[in-house]
């Protein structure tokens, strides 16, 4: 099912959770919302789900209005991050409830429902524990309770709310890779919320960054790492070098001195230069546009990284360097850019 977003706004009190949000989403598409906290995307989620209603604004499912349409009505699976199971009921019968509150008329016989609960235990890899009660599971085996019981009632959307908020590094990793296999099965359309990074470009077919009611950028997880539109996307997805810098003529200057390093499409004046730590070049270059002198180095490996004390700032860059490079401590050295950004009047 495709879901249509059209100038959503939506206020609390003098608040600004969404302002003017468009979104298109493409059947059987997984999309991530992903923000910091107070960016507006648990607000849009639940405003998909029919949980809140905008102040202006269109929702189409299908094209048809969704604003008009009640919870039950839209057919919207939701799992919220602390799993809302039912501590009294078991796994089979947590999973079993949104069949068995039906209407009578669109009830499932009983026999149906022990089928499709049984496929479900199944399809979230929790056969043989139909059985047990929530306390008696472990958080990763509760949440996918929870994604089974949404799944349950065959939702048209599925909606996911900080849906591994509450786990482990570990449990979360790899739930991440169950989930994507998962919607590689079911192909249902749905959009996750999260403001884990690592989490929205590992598992998401397209990214939502939104920052203060408003999205900065939509793309797959390559474009909005290697093409970021906005300074708040670099810095908040991947690891970012961020330098205050100035443009005259194209040319990039760093504590009034040219760098050599160009930005023929920013105007003159103030902006910042991005880089990410793994596109920075070390070494003895006396002529590199940045130059600075090692305080640490740590980490081992592909995981090595360098300290350096910028010169004529009062800042420390961390960038990536192989263990082949041979750097010590107290070292000067230069710093040349392989890929960068730069963003006039960035945050």
């Amino acid at each position: 099912m495709t879901i249509s977003i059209s100038n959503v706004t939506k206020t609390f009190d003098k608040f600004t959770a969404l302002g003017g949000i468009n979104l298109d989403i493409r059947s059987g598409e997984l999309v991530a919302l992903l923000g910091p906290s107070g960016s507006g995307k648990t607000t849009l989620l639940r405003i998909i789900a029919g949980l809140e209603w905008p102040d202006e604004g269109q929702v189409l499912f299908d094209g048809e209005d969704a604003l008009t349409r009640s919870v039950g009505e839209r057919h919207v699976g939701f799992v919220f991050q602390h799993y809302a199971l039912f501590r009294h009921l078991t796994v089979f019968e947590n999973i079993a409830f949104g069949l068995r509150v039906r209407p009578r008329g669109q009830r499932l016989p009983e026999s149906e429902i022990r089928q499709r609960v049984q496929q479900l235990l199944d399809l979230v890899q929790l056969g043989g524990l139909q059985g047990r009660y929530p306390n008696q599971l472990s958080g990763g085996q509760r949440q996918r309770v929870a994604l089974a019981r949404a799944l349950a009632i065959e939702p048209r959307v599925l909606l996911l709310d900080e849906p591994f908020g509450a786990l482990d590094a570990k449990v979360r990793k790899e739930l991440r890779r169950w989930l994507r296999g998962l919607h590689e099965n079911i192909h249902v359309t749905t959009v996750f919320v999260t403001h884990d990074q690592e989490e929205a470009l590992e598992v998401a077919d397209r990214i939502v960054v939104m920052d203060r009611g408003r999205i900065q950028q939509i793309g797959t997880p390559r474009d909005v790492y290697e093409q970021p539109a906005t300074a708040f996307v670099h810095e908040f997805i991947g690891e970012s070098i961020a330098l205050p810098v100035s443009v005259k003529d194209g040319v990039v200057y760093f504590n009034d001195k040219p760098t050599g390093l160009q930005g023929p499409r920013i105007p003159s004046g103030d902006a910042r230069l991005f880089v990410r730590p793994d596109e920075m070049i070390i070494g003895r270059n006396i002529d590199a546009p940045l130059k600075g002198t090692i305080v640490r180095a740590h980490g081992i490996g592909s995981r090595r990284r360098i300290e350096i004390a910028l010169d004529s700032l009062d800042e420390i860059v961390e960038i990536a360097a192989a263990e082949d490079v041979a750097l010590a401590e107290g070292m000067a050295v230069g710093l040349t850019p392989k890929r960068y950004r730069l963003f006039e009047n960035a945050r």
